[in-house]
């Protein structure tokens, strides 16, 4: 909670980067609405999944960057030298940049919802429940890809690099059952699949089945393999 209280700390004193993380989810979303504004059933159907993807996407973008200026910087190895697990330690950045992707989904739903007329036949709260749990995933698969990184403009060029592949995937822009079959295994293994699978049955009222379950499963076990992985790349170094 230390941890989660000192990057929440630096955060407040990064206000663009706050309001950047606030307002691009909504942007995106409305830019959607208006793309489409002549076939309103697009909207419909791609906007719930969006809920989801926008706040994965920025957060794995947002949490890589800070993570990987942590370790370059010399406050990552500073803290390894005190007497902190690293699960405590990468599990303090997951509860800080969750509180803010709670904020964020919670402000993109209410515009998507509120003011551009998205509908859904299941219940809204399990959409939120869904989309905060998607932007976890990218907050944990954020923290693990830093390891990779040795410059901010190398973090930046795995977001496309890690995710778009995803995006396109995933089934949002054409079902996978029509992709090559090569395509189609390779989709059944990216956390993005099950984050778009389990929106687009919340929204049309699917109910909890057994193939929602499965989802939130996936998405569960892909976070806590992300930040165990993540944790396993943080080096205790003492002098």
């Amino acid at each position: 909670m230390a941890t989660a209280a000192r990057v929440l700390r630096q955060l407040r004193h990064d206000l663009r980067t706050v309001l950047l993380l606030m307002a691009v989810p909504v942007l995106l979303t409305a830019l959607m609405k208006w793309i489409f504004l002549d076939d309103e059933r697009v909207f419909q159907r791609v906007g719930v999944p969006l809920l989801g993807i926008f706040p994965m996407t920025s957060m794995f973008l947002v949490t890589s960057i800070t993570m990987l200026r942590e370790r370059t910087g010399g406050t990552l190895e500073r803290l390894m030298t005190m007497p902190i697990a690293r699960g405590e330690l990468v599990g303090g950045y997951a509860v800080a940049f969750g509180l803010l992707a709670a904020v964020q989904v919670g402000l993109t739903a209410a515009v998507a919802f509120g003011l551009l007329g998205l509908e859904v036949d299941g219940p809204v709260v399990a959409v939120l429940g869904l989309a905060i749990l998607n932007a976890l995933l990218g907050t944990a698969l954020g923290l693990f890809v830093s390891a990779f990184a040795s410059t901010e403009f190398q973090a930046v060029q795995f977001m496309p690099a890690f995710l778009l592949p995803q995006i396109l995937l995933c089934g949002l822009l054409a079902p996978r059952e029509g992709m090559a079959r090569p395509l189609e295994i390779l989709s059944d293994v990216l956390p993005m699949t099950y984050a778009y699978d389990a929106l687009s049955r919340v929204a049309r009222g699917g109910g909890w089945s057994a193939r929602l379950w499965l989802d939130l499963g996936f998405l569960t076990g892909a976070s806590v393999l992300a930040l165990a992985l993540g944790s396993a790349t943080l080096r205790r170094r003492t002098q």
